[in-house]
């Protein structure tokens, strides 16, 4: 069962399902699950995710969705799944002269690959795409090894759009809406 492979306790059984998780997983997924098939890292992650914002601060912009999301990171990682070690918050990279900061760079110890957090207060656009396509190309030529598989990207977003990603050419980027809990 889901609960042993996991090793959930009670405690994390009862969370899950009242966040809904399974419900919140793509339909290819559930089938895969009842076909006992092997899931990768983009089935498990539910859509939307739910981010706790216990002051009621008002979401006006990244910065506060961010710190949110590190108030609860914990919480956050684990509603991504299994297996996610946070390796930076705001990671500074270097591309040419330029500094860039990820918005979150974690590590997926089950999946063995590094997964970039993009973080977004509006619909999805196709400059957030490129966008995340640039930092994880850069994470595998610059930081992971031979031994690690591919980075996966993941782009947060207020409302997502199927358009954008119908006609995005990489299947290691992710989209997913949230919604904030008070």
């Amino acid at each position: 069962s889901i609960c042993e492979k996991n090793n959930l306790s009670v405690r994390e059984l009862r969370t899950r399902i009242k966040s809904q998780e399974y419900e919140r997983l793509p339909e290819e997924t559930k089938i895969k699950l009842i076909k006992k098939e092997q899931p990768n890292i983009k089935d498990l992650v539910p859509n939307p995710i739910f981010i706790k914002n216990k002051n009621n601060v008002e979401i006006i912009n990244e910065k506060l969705l961010h710190q949110l999301i590190l108030e609860n990171i914990l919480d956050f990682m684990n509603q991504l799944g299994n297996g996610y070690c946070l390796v930076g918050s705001e990671y500074k990279i270097k591309i040419g002269n330029k500094y860039n900061y990820l918005d979150l760079l974690l590590f997926n110890i089950k999946f063995n690959c590094y997964v970039v957090i993009e973080l977004k207060v509006t619909e999805l656009k196709k400059e957030h795409i490129g966008q995340i396509t640039l930092y994880m190309n850069y994470i595998d030529l610059n930081i992971k090894t031979l031994n690690h598989n591919k980075t996966i990207g993941i782009v947060i977003v207020k409302k997502n759009n199927k358009f954008v990603m119908e006609y995005c050419s990489d299947p290691r980027i992710i989209a997913r809406e949230y919604i904030i809990n008070n």
